[in-house]
């Protein structure tokens, strides 16, 4: 099984706060789990951006996004307009990345 499935498999823990962020170079390792997402912020949060080819689609998009976070109370920032919709993952108790915003990247990827 590729690392990719692996995340996507698994549950966000919540997350209490009090714990530091995860390192740049972790940040960087798992990354590769997750195509088309890239480090942003001094490696504290993930983007990415979904191109589509009209606006109902990036917003139907944005809606499975929302509901798959809900499932896992885990919540991106999501903005979308005609054709585009970005999703950025970060811990905000932590102010930065948890192995949770890798598995909700995951997640989004396979939403495709």
């Amino acid at each position: 099984m590729v690392l990719s499935d692996s995340l996507r498999d698994k549950k966000c823990l919540p997350c209490q706060g009090g714990v530091a962020p995860m390192e740049a170079d972790e940040a960087t390792t798992l990354l590769a789990a997750v195509p088309g997402w890239e480090l942003t912020g001094e490696a504290r949060k993930l983007r990415r951006t979904f191109v589509f080819t009209d606006f109902m689609q990036a917003q139907a998009f944005a809606v499975r996004v929302g509901e798959t976070a809900e499932e896992e109370n885990h919540h991106p920032d999501i903005s979308y307009g005609w054709g585009y919709c970005t999703v950025v993952f970060y811990t905000h108790k932590i102010g930065g990345l948890h192995q949770n915003d890798f598995i909700m990247a995951a997640r989004v990827n396979g939403l495709l």
